[in-house]
């Protein structure tokens, strides 16, 4: 069943301005490091094509060997400005922020687990903003910069005096179907990233033999086996960087979790069941993302 246009809905852009500028500060570090990354590793592919050949100019200077020392210091360049701006963090804490909002704006929403419906609602808020003031006290002070103050939007207070049917409706299609959904979708697409990579380093690798028989035998006197080196690592760097297999799994794992939880959720039909029901819930979803942060490295927040 879907939900009527003019039932309370609770989309991203009805969250707390907090969740968007966190969600920002997540994609534009994630925008600026991952295209750093692609950079970097061009320039490593171009220092190999470059230091495969020769271009004289005179007796005394080889412009390819230029090239190649061009291309290492802009690498250089480029590992330092990582260094020093450090995009990877904004991504990591941007994300983990936003997506403690968010659960935490679903939870008082919907009168879930700490924000109980028999609660004051007065009390409830002045909770929501004391858990709120965690996080930011938790988040590093230059990651992220707060520029409106925190409080409860009126459509998580709309949402909040509606029953328990219409709560629970909105709940299981808003966020848990929504959630399910995307889980789904990243996982096929994590999967199938995975394998045509898998292919494409398979190819390089094969193709690396190739070229090495053919320039032992002084068939080929360029040096193409170094070049599909440097191929390969690049290949293999970028592959360990967006890591498709680890995330389809983890997707693939958060999917089934979903679906278990929207069919547990369905058939709550008593007020204190469904606060701890649904807060469980929100539980699951912050797992997958603690699973991510720490398969990438970061430090759970």
């Amino acid at each position: 069943m879907r939900i009527a246009m003019t039932e309370p809905r609770l989309t991203d852009s009805e969250l707390p301005e907090l969740f968007r500028t966190a969600d920002t500060a997540s994609l534009q570090g994630q925008r600026v490091y991952i295209g750093a990354t692609k950079i970097r590793l061009s320039l490593a592919v171009a220092a190999a094509v470059f230091a495969a050949v020769s271009i004289r100019v005179g007796d005394r200077w080889d412009l390819a060997a230029l090239f190649v020392a061009c291309a290492f210091i802009a690498t250089l360049m480029v590992e330092f400005w990582l260094l020093t701006r450090n995009p990877e963090r904004d991504w990591y804490d941007g994300r983990a922020l936003a997506e403690s909002i968010k659960t935490l704006s679903w939870r008082y929403s919907i009168g879930a687990a700490p924000f109980i419906l028999s609660s004051p609602d007065m009390e409830a808020e002045r909770q929501f903003i004391q858990e709120v003031q965690k996080l930011i006290d938790e988040a590093p002070a230059d990651s992220i910069v707060i520029s409106d103050p925190v409080r409860v939007t009126e459509q998580m207070r709309s949402l909040r005096k509606k029953d328990l049917e219409l709560r629970k409706r909105v709940y299981l299609e808003s966020r848990i179907q929504d959630q399910l959904e995307w889980y789904s979708s990243k996982a096929k697409f994590n999967s199938r990233r995975a394998r045509s990579w898998r292919l494409a380093l398979i190819s390089i690798e094969g193709t690396g033999i190739i070229v090495a028989l053919l320039k032992a035998g002084g068939l080929i006197n360029f040096d193409l086996p170094g070049v599909l080196a440097a191929l390969l690592g690049a290949g293999s760097a970028w592959f360990a960087v967006r890591q498709y297999e680890a995330l389809a799994r983890a997707y693939k794992f958060a999917a089934n979790d979903l679906s278990t939880v929207h069919s547990r959720l369905q058939c709550v039909e008593e007020e204190d069941v469904w606060a701890r029901e649904s807060a469980d819930a929100e539980e699951a979803i912050s797992r997958e993302h603690t699973m991510w942060r720490a398969s990438r490295g970061a430090l759970s927040a």
